[in-house]
């Protein structure tokens, strides 16, 4: 006498695929990972919103975070723009409106310059 398997009842849907969940995080990335992807012009906004910075100093912070040439030569061009130029001292200081722009959660402060960020912002 031969036994058999007991009988189970098939899969509705033999050819189910189970799939393991996924991370969302994968599909709402952000824009910009680095401070480098981010477009110069807003560097220099964010830069100029912590403190007044001579040309040479601006050109030096953004050079450490990574800048493409063609960046270097609109520097003076987004200066004119978004910047007020201090005759006494030739330092640059942003202009009123475009505190407005500022992101308090900026990737390239450091949690000092966040501070004063918020401090400068809520004044």
């Amino acid at each position: 006498e031969l036994r058999r398997a007991p009988h189970c009842s098939p899969d509705l849907v033999p050819e189910r695929k189970r799939t393991m969940p996924t991370n969302p995080a994968k599909f709402f990335q952000r824009p910009f990972r680095t401070v480098s992807q981010h477009p110069i012009r807003d560097r220099v906004i964010h830069l100029l919103a912590l403190k007044n910075y001579k040309k040479a100093e601006l050109l030096s912070h953004l050079e450490r975070e990574g800048i493409v040439e063609k960046d270097k030569e609109s520097l003076g061009e987004i200066l004119q723009e978004v910047a007020n130029l201090d005759a006494n001292d030739n330092s640059f200081s942003l202009k009123e409106h475009f505190y407005r722009d500022i992101e308090e959660e900026w990737l390239g402060y450091s949690e000092r310059e966040r501070q004063t960020s918020e401090v400068t912002l809520s004044q």
